[in-house]
């Protein structure tokens, strides 16, 4: 049961989708996810719609301010239903796929839900619509080994081999010791090579690849420790490769990598330039490389110059440093206003250097990140903080924490600056509760055991009289 296009609905259909589209870019989800909801459950097959439907769960999901603590709560909520879905996957995965996309309604992001969804749309024989659901998630899991191999998987069934080779040089790069990883690699460059017409008459790997230059690579690839001999193997490798592809973006990631580990910094610039010129300048992720190789240049520039005593020159490259890291951050937020990591990390460069007012605009946006949601909280108060805005201050950590349901080290920086906006605002048995809290779990964490001390020293709390 393969998808099918608008062009093979009705027209009723069409118009319906019209309306959802138009729903979505007006910010009215809720509409727009109850008819598409309808008009999937009447034709599953309808893959424009489900894009569409997808559109607007995450925009719901975005706008509604939940943070990744989130998705343990709906979990646990959507026991019941991923059980009686799960049954269902063999018998009726269209029913199953219903429960998913419900589900994914309320959670987009949530492991259990999308995996769902993927499950029951392969069942179902709708492989592209498990294909960009697990697509629609990837932006923000992008290391997830697990939803990377499922990926791969469904784009070499698919037959889109240059995706799933995509997909598992994504892998190498993750879990390089793996030897699943490099097989999967290797078949998968493999079918690549086959479909798109080189050497059709290869009747296995080895004669595919000729004289073995891939198996070498790839073994290299495997080693924990890459020797210098190694590095330049692999950078002669890689241009080899983009002789032969040069659209290939992740070939001149790769390379510009590998440049950098040699301490090449100048050509690693070069080949991610190179290749922010192919793809049209519009992938943030090239542009976070571009940034990372100038950094790792002026760390090598800094140690160089530690290295033969030259103090003063180290200390003037890394305040040379400091001022490009800014406005390198301040530059990507223009090109990429909708970049909501760009926009923390933006943030919290002008809350280090005291623009608050500026610093609080970029956390109010990067707060619909729900990998960024509470820490862009956390310094939020702390804008309002060093403003004086106390009450502000503790409404935006005291949001931050009820969404973190474990004691970790972001939890931590929550609940003691929430204690010194306590104490500021004259309620410091409120703080000291915090501090219990935070005590009780890790005793060496900053001043806590002092300050829970010198509280009760003070004698704010003593025993009733008898």
């Amino acid at each position: 049961m393969p998808e099918v296009s608008l062009t093979e609905v009705p027209r009723k259909t069409r118009e319906i989708v019209e309306k959802a589209t138009m729903a979505v870019e007006r910010g009215n989800t809720d509409y727009a996810i109850e008819i598409l909801l309808s008009v999937l459950d009447a034709e599953p097959r309808l893959l424009e719609a489900r894009r569409i439907l997808r559109k607007a769960q995450i925009q719901k999901f975005l706008n509604s301010g939940r943070g990744a603590s989130y998705h343990a709560i709906a979990t646990l909520a959507a026991l019941g239903s991923l059980l009686t879905a799960s049954l269902q996957l063999r018998s009726k995965p269209l029913k199953a796929l219903q429960v998913g996309e419900r589900l994914m309604c309320r959670d987009p992001f949530n492991p259990p839900f999308f995996n769902l969804v993927a499950r029951a749309a392969v069942a179902a024989d709708l492989i592209m619509t498990a294909i960009e659901t697990l697509e629609s998630v990837r932006e923000v899991r992008p290391n997830d080994v697990a939803l990377l191999m499922t990926l791969a998987d469904l784009y070499s069934r698919a037959d889109i081999t240059d995706k799933a080779r995509e997909c598992y040089e994504r892998l190498v790069m993750l879990r390089p010791n793996d030897p699943k990883v490099i097989k999967g690699l290797k078949d998968a460059q493999a079918r690549d090579a086959m479909r798109r017409g080189k050497w059709e008459s290869a009747q296995s790997y080895r004669e595919l690849i000729k004289d073995e230059k891939e198996a070498q690579r790839l073994e290299q690839l495997a080693k924990a420790a890459k020797t210098e001999r190694d590095i330049q193997d692999l950078i002669q490798d890689h241009l080899e490769k983009i002789a032969r592809e040069p659209n290939n973006i992740n070939y001149r990631r790769a390379l510009a990598d590998l440049y950098a580990r040699a301490e090449q910094f100048d050509k690693a610039l070069e080949t991610l330039q190179e290749a922010d010129r192919i793809s049209g300048g519009g992938d943030p992720q090239l542009a976070r490389a571009i940034t990372q190789i100038r950094v790792r240049q002026y760390d090598a520039e800094i140690a160089r110059r530690r290295a033969v005593g030259d103090e003063a020159g180290a200390q003037a490259v890394e305040k040379e440093k400091a001022e490009f890291v800014f406005n390198d951050a301040e530059d990507r937020v223009r090109r990429y206003p909708n970049d909501l990591q760009f926009r923390y990390e933006y943030g919290v460069l002008l809350f280090e250097r005291g623009r608050y007012l500026e610093a609080i605009e970029q956390f109010q946006q990067s707060q619909r990140n729900p990998q960024r949601r509470t820490r862009s909280l956390y310094y939020l108060a702390r804008c309002f903080e060093a403003k004086g805005q106390y009450d502000l201050a503790a409404e935006q950590l005291e949001k931050a924490a009820s969404e973190i349901a474990v004691m970790d080290e972001t939890k931590k920086d929550i609940l003691y600056e929430l204690s010194l906006i306590y104490e500021k605002l004259g309620r410091p048995e409120k703080a000291v509760e915090l501090l219990k809290e935070i005590y009780a779990t890790d005793v060496r964490y900053k001043d806590v055991a002092e300050r829970i001390d010198r509280y009760y020293k003070s004698g704010a709390q003593r025993p009733p009289s008898a």
